[in-house]
């Protein structure tokens, strides 16, 4: 057994008991993971960031916590601390066989945790995407939070950083004006918010566990367009359990461009290429 003593005596102040062991955690582009054997027997996650954003951890408990509110709803692994240089979760033991029947139950749950809702259309503080900060100041619709909060403040950013030409930006600052008719109304749902497949935890327990959440009470087609955008194993599957547990208004499908708008102008500002190019193409389906 191997033990990180910087690691693991920080793991200890915050859990007050003893770390047996520690073991790196591969994978993940943005924190540092480690995994812990407590003296009690108890599998733990520490997550880390070399000079993290000031509130960084604090917004992933908080959604973590919310999300998890949800009785029936999409499974979240427990938040044990958190603190401004780290958060610690209960370990959840991941599994290669991606089961057909561990997809529809995510359906399900997926479509239990949107309906629990939300207070508005955002949340009470702002969050990160990645480490880049997420505007969360509330709106009083959805196209106006999609638009302020979430499509401009990347597209400028994108914009600054050189990744977005202004032909592109154009096309997609067109698809604004139109998002009151393009995205039918509904109440707010509460929001993963980053629900990508790397985001999707398969446990041997038979579920699917989500984590690195983004937070917000949006609308849920939101969700639903980046697990499409990114691809999740069985993803008809998960649809499908879905829409039986909480039926999508007609043309959902058609209207997936609309809410992947936001994701790949994130990776634009993050990693540049091609993102906001596939941004723009998929604007000028709705300009």
């Amino acid at each position: 057994m191997t033990r990180q003593p910087l690691v693991a005596r920080r793991a200890e102040e915050l859990l007050g008991t003893s770390v047996v062991s520690t073991a790196p955690v591969a994978g993940g582009d943005i924190a540092t993971a480690t995994r812990l054997r407590l003296s009690n027997g108890q599998m733990a996650l520490m997550k880390t960031v070399a000079h993290a954003p000031d509130g960084f951890f604090e917004a992933e408990a908080a959604g973590l916590r919310w999300l998890a509110e949800v009785p029936g709803g999409v499974p979240i692994p427990e938040v044990l601390a958190g603190s401004d240089d780290c958060v610690i979760l209960v370990w959840v033991e991941p599994t290669a066989k991606h089961q057909p029947e561990a997809a529809a139950g995510f359906g399900q749950a997926l479509a239990t945790t949107h309906q629990a809702g939300a207070a508005t259309y955002g949340a009470a503080r702002d969050g990160f995407i990645g480490r880049l900060p997420l505007p969360n100041k509330p709106c009083d619709t959805w196209p106006e939070f999609y638009a302020v909060r979430r499509v401009l403040p990347y597209l400028k950013l994108a914009r600054d950083r050189g990744a977005v030409t202004d032909g592109e930006a154009a096309t997609i600052e067109a698809v604004i004006g139109r998002l009151p008719d393009l995205v039918p109304d509904e109440a707010p749902s509460r929001l993963h918010g980053d629900l990508w497949n790397g985001n999707c935890l398969w446990g041997v327990d038979g579920a699917v566990h989500v984590i690195d959440p983004a937070a917000y009470g949006g609308h849920r087609e939101a969700d639903l367009a980046m697990l499409h955008l990114f691809g999740l194993p069985h993803l008809p599957r998960v649809v499908q359990a879905y829409h039986e547990a909480a039926p999508l208004a007609d043309g959902w499908e058609e209207r997936l461009g609309v809410h992947q708008l936001f994701p790949l102008l994130v990776h634009a500002c993050m990693f540049g290429g091609g993102y906001a190019a596939r941004a723009a193409a998929i604007a000028a389906r709705y300009a």
